[in-house]
């Protein structure tokens, strides 16, 4: 849980000019317990793999290992997840990067998780890594040397959460402007968006752009479409 008083202080985004966004933290109940998965596989369930990563690198490269929803995850240090990919692909035969993800974890330290699923298409088996990332620090090595396919992966976390992959041959957002200040997937990231932060096309050729795509959310009533001004070239015919 974090700190409510912290997080709605002023604070500016490390290396921007603009503001972060603040946000009002909303308790959630506690997680539930899910150590009785029905639909757990024994392909995920690879206690002998990461006793390998273990035998292999020890600590602090491998972190904890749980099972979760009975499936086993492992968090891996950052600075050694190009080591662990590429030792889990050419020695214990994961050859295909099924996903890569960001998720904001919204705590105090390591506040953001890349998480990598892993597969093994000889053995049929699957392993998720999990590295931490601090929010002062959001560099993480990319893999992409390992795993081609990862760079689209890569692009998508930073575009939507501002982790950087160092080594990443071409990390650009990927659905945002390159001039959008946010990153969506962040938790104090509104859910209708921010007004004025990505103008719209307008509703006819002459118009202005549209600042909010939420105005009724926001108080004020969109004009309803058979009430729009008609265009110059409407006019004319």
């Amino acid at each position: 849980m974090r700190d409510d008083a912290k997080n709605v202080a002023d604070k500016t985004v490390p290396h921007r000019e603009d503001e972060a966004l603040k946000f009002y933290f909303t308790p959630t109940d506690p997680p539930g317990d899910t150590s009785d998965n029905p639909h757990a596989k024994a392909s995920t369930q690879v206690a002998d793999v990461i006793d390998a990563l273990r035998e292999e690198f020890g600590e602090p490269a491998i972190g904890e290992m749980r099972v979760y929803a009975g499936e086993h995850e492992v968090v891996v240090d950052r600075f050694r997840t190009i080591e662990v990919c590429r030792y889990l692909k050419e020695e214990q035969g994961f050859d295909y990067l099924s996903a890569l993800g960001g998720v904001d974890r919204f705590v105090e330290g390591d506040r953001f998780e890349v998480v990598y699923n892993l597969l093994s298409l000889d053995d049929a088996k699957r392993i998720r890594l999990r590295v931490r990332v601090d929010e002062d620090d959001l560099t993480v090595p990319s893999i992409s040397s390992v795993f081609r396919s990862a760079t689209w992966h890569e692009r998508e976390v930073y575009d939507m959460l501002g982790i950087r992959f160092d080594g990443h041959p071409d990390l650009r957002r990927m659905f945002m402007p390159e001039d959008f200040e946010y990153y969506p997937q962040r938790k104090e990231f509104p859910l209708l968006g921010v007004p004025g932060s990505l103008p719209l096309p307008p509703q006819t050729p002459e118009g202005d752009l549209t600042m909010d795509p939420f105005a009724a959310a926001h108080g004020s009533k969109p004009r309803e479409s058979f009430d729009e001004p008609k265009s110059d070239f409407e006019q004319s015919l």
